[in-house]
């Protein structure tokens, strides 16, 4: 099956060659068409980087109704392949939509930034000593020596911290980026997430080592 151009807005209805813009369905003939993979064209949104997830939201039930199931089983099998394909758009763009930074990562693949380079394991320069005693405390946690617990629970903190603060940061960024369309401010925001992976990448470490703890049996608390 053709789909249609999703470069272009305006393209020709597979059933009945009508001219159609920027719609899911044909106003001739009201087939369903085949949908563009783009997220924001999808939801008929303009790309930015902060959105109102509200009006998202009620975009995704308004079409997840129309692409219901029960309205194509009479339909055309190039029908049904259209709204199986459109309902995968759907979700898909939904959850990395409303996700801010699933969002900002998207918006950078499609600006043709490479964000398979972002693998969050070079440490910043200004945490590498931080790092380093951490690495020795989760060793003494692993061995069993639980008076390096305190450390942990400090450690745990701040980064919890320092998240809440890459996010606030990205907040401005995005509506920087919104403003201003520089290319430059993606490339800041696509540091910004780099170090934020960062951060999770610990957080997730020290989480892991003292999570387990409060389920041991004897433990309180």
């Amino acid at each position: 099956m053709r789909a249609h151009d999703p470069a272009s807005t305006t393209f020709t209805c597979w059933h009945c060659t009508a001219e159609v813009t920027g719609s899911l369905f044909c106003p001739g003939c009201k087939a369903i068409q085949a949908p563009v993979r783009d997220y924001y064209r999808f939801f008929g949104l303009e790309r930015k980087l902060s959105l109102d997830t509200g009006d998202l939201q009620h975009r995704f039930y308004e079409l997840s109704r129309q692409l219901h199931p029960d309205r194509f089983q009479r339909r055309s099998p190039q029908e049904q392949q259209c709204s199986l394909e459109a309902s995968s758009v759907l979700n898909d763009g939904y959850r990395v939509l409303r996700n801010p930074i699933e969002r900002a990562e998207y918006v950078l693949k499609q600006e043709g930034f490479d964000i398979g380079e972002q693998r969050g394991k070079d440490v910043p320069p200004e945490l590498l000593e931080e790092v380093f005693e951490l690495n020795m405390v989760l060793e003494e946690m692993r061995g069993g020596e639980e008076s390096a617990r305190p450390q942990l629970e400090q450690a745990r903190t701040r980064f919890q911290d320092m998240r809440r603060e890459i996010d606030d940061q990205l907040g401005e960024l995005f509506r920087n980026y919104d403003e201003s369309r520089d290319r430059a401010v993606l490339a800041r925001i696509r540091g910004v997430l780099n170090r934020r992976r960062y951060i999770g990448n610990l957080l997730r470490d020290v989480e892991k080592e003292l999570e387990p703890a409060a389920s041991l049996p004897g433990r309180d608390g």
